[in-house]
């Protein structure tokens, strides 16, 4: 069983090699892309991703507000947050925005993505193999 992927980002280049780097995997599939905050959202509505890989600055609605959004649409799907800007205000911000993990652009992104990945599969992982009660449908 592979895991949807939508990834919202202003920069097409940047949503390509994210594209690139997740497909190599086998457990990942791109469901599909947003160019802004507003269409994100659209997406996670008509898509349903598992996980959501949101760029921290894009046009008509940032990356913190588009994850509250989608917190409050799928709270069980997680979400991780790309960005140039890794202050501390971020990461405390972040969280409480129902975001798993902030990732650098500058520091290996594709790699840091993918462990995040891999993390997150292993995490579903362990919970399939738990009571599938309190969990919704798509993970049982």
């Amino acid at each position: 069983m592979s895991y949807n992927v939508l990834i919202a980002g202003d920069s097409a280049l940047i949503r390509h090699a994210l594209r690139s780097s997740i497909e190599q995997t086998r457990d990942w599939q791109v469901c599909g892309e947003a160019e802004n905050g507003k269409v994100a959202v659209e997406k996670v509505k008509q898509l349903h991703p598992d996980v959501v890989i949101l760029d921290l600055q894009m046009p008509f609605m940032d990356g913190l507000e588009v994850a509250r959004q989608i917190n409050l649409l799928a709270p069980n799907t997680a979400m991780l947050m790309f960005t140039m800007r890794n202050c501390e205000q971020l990461l405390e911000y972040a969280p409480a925005a129902g975001i798993r993990d902030v990732l650098s652009k500058s520091d290996g992104l594709a790699e840091h993505l993918l462990a995040c990945l891999k993390s997150l599969h292993a995490e579903r992982r362990v919970n399939r193999t738990h009571s599938t009660r309190s969990r919704p449908a798509r993970w049982k």
